[in-house]
């Protein structure tokens, strides 16, 4: 399978995320996904591949998140899940998705564990030298 990442260009995290898998010798799939989208149903089996709650994926640095009330406890995951769909910059990101396995890529350095062929050093935009420990 060709490797995806979700990608927000104007995000550090993500561009960083990208720039490892690329350092690493991937080439994938990059779905911007404030212009594209998941649909309903992937964003679920991406929930499940990840193995987290929508809460635990949810975006609550955005305005919308407390405009529109999210915040609740009470707020069942479909409602949630809803909200990410009609309001697509509430999903974090990056999210990546490889033979190996799916993650929400947060910190960027995550993604080590996701590739074929992790490079064993990244430096990041700020400076921050990563380093993968093969475990």
């Amino acid at each position: 399978m060709t490797p995806m990442i979700f990608h927000n260009p104007k995000c550090g995290t993500s561009r960083n995320t990208l720039a490892i898998m690329q350092a690493s010798g991937e080439t994938p799939e990059v779905v911007e996904y404030l212009k594209t989208p998941p649909s309903r149903e992937y964003l679920v089996e991406l929930l499940a591949l990840m193995h987290i709650t929508p809460r635990e994926l949810i975006r609550s640095k955005e305005n919308v998140y407390s405009e529109i009330g999210l915040d609740n406890p009470t707020l069942s995951d479909a409602q949630l899940i809803d909200a990410m769909i009609a309001h697509p910059i509430l999903i974090n990101r990056p999210i990546v998705v490889t033979n190996k396995g799916a993650a929400l890529c947060r910190p960027s350095e995550r993604v080590f564990e996701l590739l074929e062929n992790p490079v064993s050093s990244f430096t990041k935009e700020d400076g921050e030298i990563v380093k993968h420990v093969k475990g």
